[in-house]
């Protein structure tokens, strides 16, 4: 995922997994950080890019926040790697049972 980016819109974030997000929210606020640093100090050549970042992480929380909520689904590739384990570890004892 492009930090900063134009082109990042929910429906993009929409398929990354939780965490994946919070390290990719990491990395923006880090990026944040030296950005502002670079600012202060003058070295700052794009000031488009702190309004990208910082929109970029609002819109990372947000999702956070509406999945926490149920307003938002949680990706379904996650959802699909959880499904199969917890039927396999099931199905095991059940086997073992009928076996005996």
């Amino acid at each position: 995922m492009a930090i900063g980016s134009k082109n990042l819109q929910p429906a993009d974030i929409d398929k990354i997994e939780d965490s994946v997000l919070v390290e990719e929210l990491k990395k923006a606020r880090e990026e944040l950080f030296n950005l502002r640093f670079q600012s202060a100090t003058g070295q700052l050549e794009s000031h488009g890019r702190l309004r990208a970042v910082k929109r970029d992480i609002a819109r990372i929380y947000t999702i956070i926040r509406e999945r926490e909520l149920g307003i938002r689904a949680v990706p379904t590739a996650a959802a699909a790697k959880k499904a199969p384990a917890k039927k396999a570890a099931e199905a095991a004892p059940v086997a073992e049972t009928q076996e005996a």
